[in-house]
């Protein structure tokens, strides 16, 4: 008996192999036109009004539409339109309203215009919001709590609708971003540059108490309930609604950088419908939110989000299909990713998120196929399978002979080091002499810090070597070619870093001849800010050390958490520092501005983190941030750029890459760390995936053979043991006969 249960459980094992596995999705899923993907932490804010945490990209940037987008794989980054027939048109006005010309001076332009022209014929997802009984009245917008008993999703409702996109939907989102009931990150920014946001913030505030009047704390709390709140009965100044598919926003001054904001969620569209649906009593105690279920006009909705489970979105039916771009940088033809030029998006009909909160758990099911990629909105996975490859480590034979795709771009931002312009040793200095002999000291540490190195030893080649502000991605970028102080350009047209000895020819030009002050004798010491903790850090640290070694200059390493290293750079009282910076937005601008005077951390604490100033650098800075990108820009960042190579007031670093991990099944992924929704470009191979993972995850039935001899080889002695018992109990009964 014991032998044949222990051959069935072999035999029901083999009809059921899943059982052995870790697959995380029901099997019937793996051959259909299906992403898989991982997140660590459930998403806790969807509504694009509060939205902001990287984690949430996935989902907000493929159901809502703001009105632009940056193209998928143009280089440096291009903004294109999203749901407007064409590219934001531009008006000037002064003080009094007058329009003014486009090349009228920027201190001279008291308001821009924005004019946004909405596609027609763009339809929201289906949603019970929508939802009309045959007399057109909406169906939803009066329930009560009995109604939404048992609806744990909008869709459990037994109707959908939809309707056409309108500019109204684009006002009424910028509206609620002065919402007193939600916090909005993008708020406090915006309401110093939309006429009349800070203004309709208090407005909204005041109206926000008036309806809590007469509640008590629990009725206002956060299961309570309020009266819901119609932005579309109050007016904003700032924002007008000319038409059904036109809308104006007016911008406080001569802002260029705004288009960037029209690329974010904060500037999806809203419509009341859905805004007045979610804030019906009962809603919130049920989830049932924008934060958890998104309405948007974007190619996916959201159909499933179980907390520390899962997360689905399919295909949104009504959406209008976007050709695949045919255009991109050099190179990208022959990556494959032009293969799919001019079809419609997107071509996965469903992504299917697991919650999974080890990065060991998601690495193993990723590798065995399970995850076509890792995480959507992460760069590091990708980043370590390169490393390991690189160093033969890990998984790196399975990464090579599973042909996984790891393709990185170069972030948008750069860690640096930088000299305090205040300080009299490393800074400006007060006197022509001292701004001479401080500048060579800034030229001999520029060559001697190696970011070669640096990048070859801590980023294992997977950084890249910065030489201005303007990184790899940005307009104007061509123009940091390496640093003629810091680089000899050979015969050949390639640059070599200058050797020690110039660096100290300088030093002693400096008046600190093999480290030391030619007035005092006294060996020159540095003081070097920095925050970080770790074994990895001190390893940097005294990467630094060693830097300023070379010229025997002595290093005095001040390092301290960040929340006192900040108080150290508001007051000035660093020397010599590192710290980093990640751009908003792909705009020169938003890199250069770290050196603009007025941006000053001590003065103003602005984000002028080394205090620089020079007045023709401001001067350009000025001109150039009003300006859209040109040949005329181009030419003011190029003067930028030759400034500050000159003056040092940092030594610009690296920018690290940000890289994606997809199977060869997955085709034309390109990870960007500003572009959020490349979801909808991203196709798979369902057949191939089924065919490998087949390949990869062989079971290993051996043991369970063992398994009957290993009872056997239990069962036997206890059997034998009883028969010898039975034997005895049974000649022990015929004795006493």
């Amino acid at each position: 008996m014991i032998l044949f249960i222990a051959f069935l459980f072999v035999g029901f094992t083999f009809l059921r192999n899943d059982v052995i596995t870790n697959q995380p999705v029901a099997k019937d899923l793996l051959n259909q036109n299906v992403l898989f993907s991982s997140y660590l932490e459930t998403p806790k804010y969807l509504d694009s009004t509060s939205s902001y945490s990287n984690n949430e990209t996935p989902w907000t940037y493929a159901v809502y539409e703001p009105p632009l987008r940056y193209h998928y794989l143009k280089r440096p980054y291009e903004l294109e339109s999203r749901t407007l027939a064409q590219m934001p048109t531009v008006q000037y006005l002064s003080k009094d309203g007058r329009e003014l010309p486009v090349q009228t001076p920027a201190d001279q332009i008291a308001e821009s215009v924005f004019e946004l022209k909405i596609q027609p014929g763009i339809l929201y997802q289906p949603h019970p919001a929508f939802a009309k009984s045959p007399e057109g009245q909406l169906r939803y917008h009066n329930l009560k709590d009995s109604d939404i008993e048992g609806k744990r999703r909008p869709y459990d409702f037994e109707h959908m609708g939809t309707r056409e996109l309108e500019a109204a939907d684009y006002a009424y989102g910028i509206k609620r971003i002065a919402t007193p009931r939600i916090k909005s990150p993008s708020f406090g920014f915006l309401a110093e540059k939309i006429v009349g946001l800070a203004d309709y913030g208090q407005k909204m505030k005041a109206v926000n108490e008036t309806l809590k009047q007469g509640k008590t704390a629990k009725e206002v709390g956060p299961f309570g309930h309020l009266p819901w709140l119609d932005f579309r009965q109050h007016a904003l100044s700032g924002v007008e609604v000319v038409d059904k598919y036109t809308l104006k926003i007016r911008v406080v001054g001569k802002y260029p950088q705004f288009k960037y904001w029209l690329a974010m969620t904060f500037f999806s569209p809203i419509p009341w419908e859905v805004d007045a649906f979610y804030s019906q009593d009962g809603m919130a105690r049920r989830n049932l939110t924008a934060d958890t279920w998104p309405v948007g006009t974007g190619p996916y909705m959201l159909t499933e989000f179980v907390p520390n489970s899962k997360m689905e979105m399919v295909r949104n039916p009504n959406y209008r299909g976007v050709p695949y771009p045919c255009e991109g940088e050099a190179g990208d033809k022959e990556k494959g990713l032009l293969d799919d030029c001019g079809k419609p998006t997107p071509f996965v009909d469903k992504f299917i998120s697991i919650i999974d909160r080890e990065q060991s758990s998601i690495a193993t099911k990723f590798i065995q196929g399970y995850y076509d990629i890792p995480q959507l909105e992460r760069g590091e996975p990708g980043i370590g399978y390169q490393v390991a490859i690189q160093d033969g480590t890990g998984r790196a034979k399975d990464l090579v002979d599973r042909q996984i795709k790891l393709p990185s771009t170069i972030q948008v931002g750069f860690w640096h080091y930088g000299f305090n312009w205040l300080d009299p040793v490393v800074g400006q200095g007060k006197t022509p002499e001292d701004r001479i002999r401080n500048k060579k000291l800034r030229h001999a540490l520029a060559i001697a810090f190696d970011f070669e190195e640096y990048v070859s030893i801590f980023e294992e080649d997977r950084a890249k070597v910065n030489h201005s502000a303007v990184v790899q991605g940005l307009f104007g970028n061509r123009l940091s070619t390496p640093n003629p102080v810091i680089y000899e350009k050979l015969a050949n047209g390639e640059y070599k870093r200058r050797n020690i000895s110039e660096a100290k020819k300088l030093l002693a030009e400096a008046g600190y001849p093999n480290g030391r002050d030619v007035k005092t004798g006294r060996p020159l010491v540095i003081n070097y800010d920095a925050q970080g903790v770790g074994p990895g850090y001190k390893a940097r640290m005294d990467w630094v050390a060693k830097q300023f070694a070379k010229l025997n200059i002595e290093v005095e390493i001040r390092n301290t958490d960040y929340n006192r290293f900040q108080d150290k750079m508001r007051k000035g009282s660093a020397q010599f520092f590192f710290w980093g910076w990640l751009a908003d937005y792909p705009d020169p601008e938003n890199l250069l501005f770290l050196l603009y005077g007025p941006n000053s951390k001590v003065k103003t604490d602005g984000e002028n983190s080394s205090n620089y100033i020079n007045p023709a650098f401001d001067q350009l800075f000025d001109q150039m941030k009003d300006l859209d990108d040109s040949p005329e820009r181009e030419k003011m960042i190029g003067k930028m750029i030759e400034i500050t190579q000159d003056d040092m007031p940092l030594l610009n670093g690296w920018s690290e890459e940000f890289g994606g991990a997809f199977h060869q099944w997955v085709y034309n992924g390109k990870p960007s760390n500003i572009i959020r929704d490349g979801l909808p470009y991203l196709r798979i191979d369902p057949k191939l995936r089924v065919e490998k993972i087949r390949e990869w995850n062989q079971g290993i039935w051996w043991p369970l053979f063992l398994l009957p001899l290993m009872l056997l080889g239990v069962a036997w002695p206890a059997w034998q043991a009883w028969r010898r018992r039975q034997q005895q109990q049974a000649v022990q009964t015929s004795a006493q006969s």
